[in-house]
């Protein structure tokens, strides 16, 4: 049976998903960007973009699993993009330029409707203006026998894990500390939501977590 799953998300030692003061120039917050040490430099990232080489091991094995198996992506809508409110013409379309890494339907959480957007390599961006349930329902049916990816951002994640509807998560702790941001485990009591460590493994950049229900 396929799963709802969260992974390759990077978090800070004290919990933060991303950096404070968001921006156009900044979309991961002030020292955000350090927290995905651990990914930039894997054979996976670098494939994403078209590049050769890139490291194995330990953190490419996480970076790998974090992009396949998945029929569908949800995101919010931060993470498609720096607009806020109605959306002022069709031009915007995500960070990732014209073939973005997803490759399958992908579902964007927003309170204003666009159009579907078709993109190179597969990539389709639905726009859902009915909520997380209503953005799942649609996910599964997209993915079939494939899992669906809860792909951020800190809210989204959180969204879905309060709604009990995550079976999966795999988080990478970088060895860093942002002070200020947004936190991922603030109010969430994992233990009573039924989740438990599964694995762990360290490596210079990261502690990868897995944890399931």
């Amino acid at each position: 049976m396929s799963k709802v799953r969260v992974a390759g998300f990077a978090l800070s030692i004290d919990g933060f998903g991303a950096g404070p003061e968001q921006s156009l120039d900044n979309p991961l917050g002030v020292g955000g960007r350090d927290l995905h040490r651990w990914f930039f430099g894997t054979r996976t990232f670098r494939s994403m973009f078209g590049q050769e080489g890139g490291s194995e091991g330990v953190d490419e094995t996480y970076a790998a699993r974090s992009m396949s198996g998945f029929g569908a992506f949800i995101l919010g809508r931060n993470m498609f993009g720096p607009i806020r409110g109605e959306w002022p013409d069709d031009a915007w379309k995500g960070w990732w330029g014209d073939n973005p890494p997803y490759h399958t339907p992908t579902f964007i959480l927003t309170n204003h409707a666009r159009a579907p957007i078709e993109m190179e390599g597969g990539t389709r961006f639905i726009f859902v203006t009915d909520g997380i349930e209503a953005a799942l329902e649609q996910a599964r049916a997209a993915a079939g026998s494939l899992d669906v990816k809860i792909g951020g951002g800190v809210s989204t994640v959180r969204q879905y894990l309060q709604a009990g509807l995550i079976d999966e998560l795999h988080f990478a702790v970088s060895p860093i500390l942002l002070g200020r941001g947004e936190p991922m485990f603030t109010g969430i009591d994992l233990p009573a939501l039924g989740f438990q460590v599964k694995e762990h493994a360290t490596t210079e950049l990261a502690m990868h977590v897995v944890v399931a229900r």
